[in-house]
């Protein structure tokens, strides 16, 4: 029985060992089972990603939607024009007094038009006058102004103001310019809001232009503008409180 048991004893020890053994032979199995998968990349550095899939994945959106590229900003029209009509500066004497000589072309050849027939009416009227004082043998003094004379005189300063407000204050007081000035690429402007005057304004502008113009003392307000700082102002832009920009 001694012997039994003792040889049974040396079969169990000789098994424990074999049992010991096996988990360390599965080890390198399981580190083989952990390795990574095949590599994105063959060759020197496989394993990791190239350089366009890299660029690729940061150009894609996570939904895999294609990134929607930068525009700048695009600038108000309204608040860029408020900022040119801002920064806009009087304009020199040579560019306002070709548009001012472009204007009273205009206005004249309107208002010859109106003054031919009428001044050719006052003449017949005065002849008239001389030939009726020398047929009557007396010394008779011939006045050259009279009721009729006047008459024809105030239809013509009449054509010259109405077509002045046609063509100067109206203008004005819509697009801030007339012919002349379109064509020179000036505008009237108030001072303070730098925008076209009211049509009062306009008017009263129109009118301290023409008539000092027709007392003959029109030229020193224009040549006003060559000394008056800053806006350079005429005597018709002081009454008006605008400015010519261009």
């Amino acid at each position: 029985g001694f012997g039994a048991g003792k040889a049974a004893g040396a079969r169990a020890a000789a098994a424990q060992p074999a049992q010991t053994a096996a988990p360390a032979a599965d080890v390198p199995h399981q580190a083989q089972a952990q390795a990574p998968a095949t590599p994105v990349t063959t060759g020197p550095g496989g394993g990791q990603s190239s350089w366009a899939q890299q660029v690729h994945r940061l150009a894609v959106t996570p939904d895999e939607q294609p990134a929607v590229p930068w525009k700048p900003p695009v600038e108000d029209i309204f608040q860029a024009a408020a900022r040119r009509q801002a920064a806009a500066r009087p304009a020199g004497f040579g560019k306002r007094l070709t548009a001012r000589l472009v204007d009273t072309v205009v206005v004249a050849a309107v208002t010859s038009a109106a003054a031919v027939p009428l001044g050719a009416q006052a003449l017949d009227h005065i002849r008239q006058k001389i030939d009726e004082a020398r047929l009557s043998g007396r010394t008779v003094t011939v006045w050259l102004l009279d009721g009729t004379t006047s008459a024809y005189l105030a239809a013509v300063l009449g054509v010259l103001l109405l077509f002045g407000v046609l063509y100067e204050a109206l203008p004005t007081a819509r697009w801030g310019r007339t012919l002349g000035k379109k064509l020179l690429g000036l505008d009237v402007r108030d001072i303070e809001a730098h925008e076209p005057p009211s049509f009062g304004a306009a008017l009263r502008r129109w009118l301290v232009y023409s008539v000092p113009g027709l007392l003959c003392v029109g030229l020193v307000g224009v040549l006003w503008c060559l000394f008056d700082k800053p806006w350079r102002q005429c005597w018709h832009d002081k009454a008006a409180h605008t400015f010519v920009a261009g």
